[in-house]
């Protein structure tokens, strides 16, 4: 039987559910460094998957569709599929990093005998490279990729819709104003994580391990819906958004600074 948001394996009736109760249970029985358990991992994981995903779909917006000065803007599917293309691309360098991740954080969710004890990400790899061999960083690279091809679709590419519809909505000096990106950024966040939810919680499953053996995508599917009903779908939105939300308009307003910043010293127009 799968888990429920918050429960912990040989716990009794009385282990705390949802969110908050979830990191209550962190915070008595691990300290404030149970929050950012995985904290290297996920920090590698922005350094490869992060950057390589937005340095592509820049890239290849830049070639691919027409100068923001034309008439004619890119179409909402041409930017959503190459924003897909570039979070593809982008997962197969951070895989590892992502399977370090998921494992580093669900760790104290397991019994102690299927627990992997990762020191920090480097340990992480040197320990999965000794028990599954020089591929271990494949482990669930498939859904990974296609999940970050959706998130990366939902994010990067509504945002820039969201950017134009909201751009509409304002004078032409507001257009690339904070408050807009703010707004754009928001909304991308809340497409992403909802549209990324079922991904997320099978590709938690797959990667988590902890000693249950290989299982397909469909069984794991199986597995879920027969534990929890079709409302799986939406286990650990909240805190998918939660993280999800400051990270996004953090990035991308950031992002958008930084080519304001690169154009004026580069003198390149905008696009």
């Amino acid at each position: 039987m799968q888990m429920k948001p918050g429960e912990v394996k040989g716990a009794g009736a009385e282990a705390p559910t949802g969110t908050l109760g979830t990191a209550m249970r962190i915070l008595r029985s691990e300290g404030v460094r149970g929050l950012y358990a995985g904290f290297s991992a996920g920090f590698t994981r922005q350094l490869t998957y992060g950057t390589i995903r937005i340095a592509t779909y820049e890239t290849l917006k830049h070639h691919f569709t027409p100068s923001s000065t034309t008439s004619t803007p890119a179409s909402p599917l041409t930017l959503t599929l190459l924003a897909s293309l570039s979070g593809f691309l982008g997962a197969i360098p951070g895989n590892a990093s992502d399977i370090a991740n998921i494992r580093m954080q669900n760790d104290a969710s397991l019994p102690p005998h299927k627990r992997y004890n990762y020191r920090h990400v480097l340990h992480a790899w040197s320990s999965m490279y000794r028990s599954d061999g020089l591929f271990f960083w494949t482990k669930g690279i498939l859904p990974n990729a296609f999940r970050c091809a959706m998130m990366t679709g939902c994010q990067l590419g509504s945002y820039d819709i969201f950017k134009g519809l909201f751009g509409g909505l304002v004078s032409r000096d507001q257009r690339e104003g904070v408050i807009v990106h703010t707004g754009a950024s928001l909304g991308a966040a809340f497409v992403a994580t909802t549209v990324c939810s079922p991904v997320d919680v099978v590709k938690t499953q797959l990667m988590g391990g902890g000693g249950e053996g290989k299982r397909s995508v469909l069984r794991v599917v199986a597995d879920l819906t027969k534990s929890d009903g079709v409302l799986w779908v939406f286990r650990g939105w909240l805190p998918s958004f939660v993280r999800l939300g400051p990270q996004t308009v953090a990035t991308l307003i950031l992002l958008e600074q930084h080519k304001k910043v690169y154009r004026g010293l580069m003198g390149v127009a905008d696009y």
